[in-house]
């Protein structure tokens, strides 16, 4: 689904029976660690609208080369659908496309730093995330073919994919490691499933 991202990020109970699935009979695709510095444009600062629909990264990855990403995140009464329109580049030099963002006045917003250990398993790319400062989460990604795929759907099979293996209380926010490191005393709503 080019330039469509459909994904969630959830807190599980635990993460051992998901884990063990994916070492018997996932793809391993990588183990690295992420840098992620968000910003925003001076004109037009992107954390001032709650939920934050709109994300500029620059991501500095040990294993994977470097990239600029933009998302924007589509809400339906509020929340969270689970999608957003996502285009992204590889960089050369991270160095060099911060001292262009500093030159054209962006501002940065917070860094995420964490370290992500990724599978492939069916339409999903798996990451299991050590989140400095937040913790251990499970992030799902869509990533079969069908490009009029529904999302509420699709992600109602990643939940059920997850409850199906055992795992435990699911809690899946909808606003992301960015958010929460950018406002990290803000209490951050929680959908539970068991």
């Amino acid at each position: 689904m080019k330039n469509k991202e459909v994904e969630i990020q959830v807190e599980v109970e635990r993460i051992k029976p998901l884990f063990d699935l994916l070492e018997a009979k996932g793809e391993f695709l990588y183990e690295s660690r992420q840098i992620d510095e968000y910003y925003t444009p001076a004109h037009r600062n992107f954390a001032a609208q709650k939920p934050v629909a709109e994300w500029l990264r620059i991501r500095r990855e040990d294993k994977k080369s470097n990239s600029i990403t933009y998302k924007n995140w589509h809400y339906e009464n509020g929340r969270n659908m689970c999608f957003c329109d996502e285009y992204e580049t590889e960089i050369g030099d991270s160095e060099q496309a911060k001292l262009i963002f500093n030159s054209l006045n962006f501002q940065k917003l917070t860094i995420v730093d964490k370290k992500r250990r990724c599978y492939r398993l069916n339409d999903y790319e798996i990451a299991i995330d050590e989140v400095e400062n937040l913790g251990s989460f499970v992030e799902l990604e869509y990533k079969g073919t069908d490009e009029g795929a529904n999302v509420n759907k699709i992600t109602t099979e990643m939940i059920n994919f997850l409850k199906n293996l055992g795992v435990g209380e699911i809690l899946k926010n909808e606003v992301g490691y960015a958010y929460q490191c950018l406002f990290p005393d803000e209490k951050i709503k929680k959908y539970r499933y068991k």
